[in-house]
């Protein structure tokens, strides 16, 4: 099977060839999208062996979609994404192929919350937000998640059914939960979780803090009210 990594990455030069180097050789292609990064992270993905992409607007999700589109004439059957910080444990990526492999899953969700997370790698408030998400999406679509954590793979067909819109930081939960929609079988896996290189832009900031809760929040209820009509 023919598996593309997809890391969406604004300004981490100083992290993103050690994720490369950690990826598994069963990935076939290794697709950094630069999302507008100000320092040298192109270079670096690049020197560390990597397909790189430029996305100018500022967003977790835009870079996704770009990889994405990247990815629609390439014959892949699994994408797996991953974030560029070094706090994924790239080598873990044999167990997400492994479940869509050998146990046919749609979607595979890397948990950090009932993985094992080294002390202070995942926030307080990131715990509290997730466990907020899953409660709500298990009560509106009746499919337990625990997490929203970035590091999954997903069937390329299936992602494609998936009409991913989401730009900005709504995008995890919008898989989710269009994933639970459409009733793919779907399973979480503990993952390890380590202290990023670098300072978070999401959690690392409070404006940051603030914008994701309200997006994720937003896109919750915007699709669970779709979903009632």
């Amino acid at each position: 099977m023919r598996v593309a990594a997809i890391i969406p990455a604004y300004n981490e030069e100083k992290s993103i060839a050690k994720v490369i180097r950690d990826i598994p050789s069963v990935i076939s292609e290794i697709i950094v999208v630069n999302n507008n990064s100000s320092d040298r992270t192109a270079e670096a993905a690049v020197l560390a062996g990597a397909t790189v992409l430029f996305e100018e607007m500022q967003g977790y999700g835009a870079a996704c979609l770009k990889g994405i589109e990247y990815c629609k004439n390439k014959n892949f059957d699994i994408i797996v994404f991953l974030d560029g910080d070094y706090s994924d444990y790239p080598e873990e990526t044999y167990d997400f192929i492994d479940r869509i492999k050998n146990e046919n899953y749609d979607f595979v969700i890397g948990s950090r919350i009932v993985g094992k997370s080294e002390k202070g790698a995942l926030p307080f408030q990131s715990r509290i937000g997730n466990t907020i998400a899953g409660v709500l999406i298990n009560f509106f679509w009746k499919v337990k998640y625990t997490d929203l954590g970035p590091f999954r793979a997903i069937k390329f067909d299936k992602l494609l059914e998936l009409n991913m819109n989401d730009k900005w930081y709504g995008w995890t939960v919008e898989m989710q939960i269009k994933a639970a929609q459409k009733k793919m079988k779907i399973i979480e896996i503990p993952v390890k979780y380590r202290k990023r290189i670098g300072k978070s832009k999401v959690t690392g900031t409070i404006k940051g803090t603030v914008m994701a809760s309200i997006i994720i929040l937003s896109t919750i209820f915007s699709y669970a009210f779709k979903f009632k009509k």
